[in-house]
């Protein structure tokens, strides 16, 4: 598998959980390509703070968790086609097996509560 992205550029929220992007981001995995707009929010890797000192928020694997977030947000595939994405770009970027595989699993058993909220329009 091949990976490239551009350069991401955020602005952090004053929580400093949650950042927005103030330019487009890219990431492309062999031949799919993923556009993240201008504006878009993520938190990066939603982990519970208790496992933060097991897998931080934060880490290589944050272009997987950016396009993870924005296609939970815009619902162009099945939850089970989203994850298995987020699963193929920790693979590429070489996060060992054990971890990307407690973050897929991770995003397959809790990730449900995520997607059904992202389904709902705020306001």
């Amino acid at each position: 598998m091949k990976l490239t992205t551009s350069q991401l550029h955020v602005y952090f929220h004053d929580s400093g959980r949650r950042v927005e992007l103030v330019r487009p981001y890219t990431v492309k995995l062999d031949d799919t390509i993923f556009r993240i707009p201008k504006g878009f929010v993520t938190d990066f890797a939603s982990v519970p703070r208790p496992f933060w000192r097991i897998i931080p928020p934060w880490g290589r694997y944050f272009p997987a968790a950016v396009v993870h977030d924005y296609l939970y947000s815009i619902q162009d595939r099945p939850r089970e086609a989203a994850d298995k994405v987020f699963l193929l770009i920790l693979k590429a970027l070489n996060i060992p097996r054990w971890r990307r595989w407690a973050m897929y699993l991770a995003v397959r058993w809790c990730g449900e509560a995520a997607w059904k909220e992202a389904k709902t329009p705020l306001g």
